[in-house]
């Protein structure tokens, strides 16, 4: 930095008009660096429902909003010919999400909030404009479906109950300020992080009148009712998935396919195998019923499979049980010999369509989610009754968040480009494949994020990211946070080490009882490659990710001192703790261990990061939501206590309010979070890498 101010200097005293435009110069490049204020500019397509003739798209539309520090969701529509968009309503309509086509293609359902109002269900007459609110309901309705007659309209809904009492507290007086009354709680999971505390009640199917009127209520008792919901074709039956086990709390990933007889109320329990069975969908013809599942062996990792069955529950069949993908969702082809399904494949997610025999046809492929701030996998699809998939996809190489694409007899085209603008102001980085080769000879998925104008050659300080899960993946796409690391000088490595999802149960199931293990080395040898290939300077390294990517990050600190510093984000520091702490209560004990935490202590202790921390001399910053209910913020807490009564270099940062799922879902917080890791690397960057 020295050398450059004094040749600066030396150049202007010769020719100063050039002088002069060093710093318009200078100027100019700053503003195409992209920056934390950028995440209020970017725009991400998702929820994409093709209408029934495959004419128009109505898709969820997500922009930032600046005043009020948010992501707003509004839906668009879409000619599929012409390409042209408008917006479902006008400016000051509040947020809308969740569209569902009409059968015959007329109407828009949809979940429509004013600005401070409680989300209610919407229709849109297409032809007309027309829009009118169809219920006045307490809680917001999901799970929305058409009958096939289009005069209903079905949807699941919290049902309030009543919280258990204990006692009877004194008479209060009239006027007087007394504490909150007790709160008592009797269930095994009483909180659900993004969500708070869990309120007495179940959710519940219902159905209203598509021209509005009263709802009603068609399940009952003291369990819920989980969507998508599916109408027979006569519309007399109502197809969902739900765990009514008299022990469901103990129990919870044992859900069933049950089918109502809307007339009188009967339920018919249709699958009965241990594990979950969801996504229930009745054929076009009623003849069948498709749903996804597994048999659980209480594996840390089990691929959804597809499954179809005739319509009374017999004949039950798998078609993707060669496959060894886990699907993720979905819809049957129109003529009903055929259904699609999306899933991940090597990193890459892809839409099939999947005929009754099991042979597999690849429709679309290189889907992306809505996420912004890391590069995990995903993206969302629907087809018409023709064919036409709509999907979102990128086709920037990871430059950009999601647009709307479709594929029409294997032709594919994007018909939106929602951050045109903003991406011809900014230099990207550029996101690369990096060939990665484990201890044992594995493969291992990876990849760089490389800064603006890169030179081959240069050897650069390396962040490390590590994705979360740890059954889940990264793929080469858009990250706000890998992004903001790249503007600011760093190349960032992400990879897919065992235990990530995409690569078959095999590879997923490395580390089932086993977590973290050789995962570590996995994540050691991409770090390897990436200095063997010359981009990273290997006395500049530095390390986070966040979840499990946290416990890595906090893992890997506790086993080496290669890394200049570190930030583990919402991490699990001590496995005890953590699963008796954390909102789905059994779980970790279940899926993870082979035995309770009072039964066989060492293990959770022996796979714990603060079993390490004795070892850690790596500055490390901690970073957690203060509203984390999955991995709890007395995990971080504990994390940064050791830290620092052994003097390691370390500091705490909360993210105000945010729960563990919503850990960036307010902008500011999304670059204020990043701009910190930043700045604590920055602290710790040495040599040619220092940050200037």
């Amino acid at each position: 930095m020295l050398r450059q101010t004094l040749a600066l200097l030396l150049l202007s005293t010769a020719l100063p008009a050039m002088a002069a435009l060093a710093p318009l110069a200078a100027a100019e490049q700053t503003s195409r660096s992209f920056t934390g204020a950028d995440l209020f500019g970017l725009e991400m397509a998702s929820s994409p429902q093709i209408s029934p003739d495959g004419t128009r798209i109505a898709y969820v539309r997500k922009s930032g909003d600046v005043m009020a520090d948010r992501m707003r969701s509004a839906i668009w529509i879409v000619d599929v010919k012409s390409g042209e968009q408008v917006p479902l309503a006008g400016p000051g309509a509040g947020s809308q999400s969740s569209p569902v086509w009409s059968p015959d293609g007329q109407r828009l359902a949809y979940v429509g909030a004013e600005e401070g109002g409680a989300p209610q269900l919407t229709v849109r007459w297409m032809n007309s404009g027309a829009t009118a609110r169809i219920t006045g309901l307490p809680d917001a309705p999901s799970s929305i479906v058409w009958s096939p007659d289009g005069r209903q309209i079905a949807y699941v809904m919290r049902v309030p109950g009543e919280p258990l009492k204990l006692g009877t507290p004194p008479p209060k007086p009239e006027g007087a300020k007394w504490a909150e009354p007790l709160e008592v709680i009797d269930r095994v999971t009483y909180r659900a992080d993004g969500g708070g505390m869990i309120k007495p009640g179940f959710d519940q199917a219902f159905v209203v009148s598509a021209d509005g009127g009263a709802p009603r209520q068609l399940t009952f008792g003291k369990f819920d009712v989980a969507g998508p919901l599916s109408f027979a074709p006569d519309g007399r039956t109502l197809v969902f998935s739900s765990n009514r086990r008299a022990d469901w709390e103990h129990e919870p990933n044992d859900s069933e396919v049950w089918a109502l007889d809307l007339a009188s109320g009967a339920l018919t329990q249709l699958t009965k195998r241990y594990g979950p069975d969801q996504n229930a969908l009745v054929s076009p013809d009623g003849s069948r019923i498709a749903f996804l599942g597994f048999d659980d062996a209480h594996k840390s990792y089990e691929p959804s499979q597809l499954y179809v069955m005739d319509r009374d529950g017999s004949n039950v069949r798998s078609l993707t049980a060669a496959l060894d993908r886990s699907i993720d969702d979905l819809q049957w082809a129109a003529d009903g010999r055929a259904l699609y399904v999306v899933y991940d494949d090597q990193a890459v997610r892809k839409v099939a369509r999947i005929d009754l025999a099991g042979k597999r046809y690849l429709v679309a492929e290189g889907l992306a989610g809505s996420g912004l701030d890391r590069p995990y996998t995903g993206g969302t699809f629907s087809v018409s009754n023709g064919g036409t998939v709509a999907y979102t996809s990128d086709a920037s190489g990871g430059q950009r968040p999601a647009d709307l694409f479709v594929s029409q007899k294997q032709t594919t085209r994007q018909l939106t480009r929602l951050n045109a603008a903003l991406a011809a102001g900014k230099a990207m980085g550029r996101i690369e494949p990096l060939d990665v080769t484990a201890s044992d000879g594995r493969k291992i998925g990876a990849w760089l994020v490389l800064p603006p104008g890169y030179q081959a050659g240069k050897r650069l300080p390396l962040i490390l990211e590590i994705h979360g899960g740890p059954h889940t993946a990264y793929g080469p796409v858009f990250s706000s946070d890998d992004q903001l690391y790249a503007a600011h000088g760093y190349a960032v490595l992400y990879t897919n080490p065992r235990g990530s999802t995409s690569y078959g149960s095999e590879f997923a199931n490395l580390i089932d009882k086993n977590y973290p293990s050789d995962d570590y080395g996995d994540l050691m040898s991409a770090v390897d490659a990436a200095i063997a290939k010359g981009v990273a300077d290997p006395d500049n390294l530095f390390v986070t990710g966040g979840s499990g990517g946290g416990v890595l990050t906090s893992w890997i600190v506790g086993k080496t001192d290669r890394f200049k510093a570190a930030a583990t984000q919402k991490p699990v520091i001590n496995w005890i703790s953590e699963a008796l702490t954390m909102d789905g209560t059994g779980f970790t004990s279940r899926y993870w261990f082979s035995k309770q935490p009072w039964e066989d202590p060492m293990s959770y202790w022996n796979r714990s990061p603060l079993s390490l921390v004795g070892h850690v001399k790596t500055p490390t910053l901690v970073v957690v939501g203060s509203e984390d209910f999955r991995t709890p913020v007395s995990e971080s807490e504990q994390y940064y206590a050791a830290l620092q009564i052994r003097g390691v270099p370390t500091a705490l940062v909360k993210v105000p309010g945010a729960s563990h799922g919503g850990f960036t879902a307010r902008p500011s917080q999304s670059a204020a979070k990043a701009s910190a890791i930043l700045a604590w690397f920055d602290k710790y960057r040495t040599g040619a890498g220092k940050a200037e």
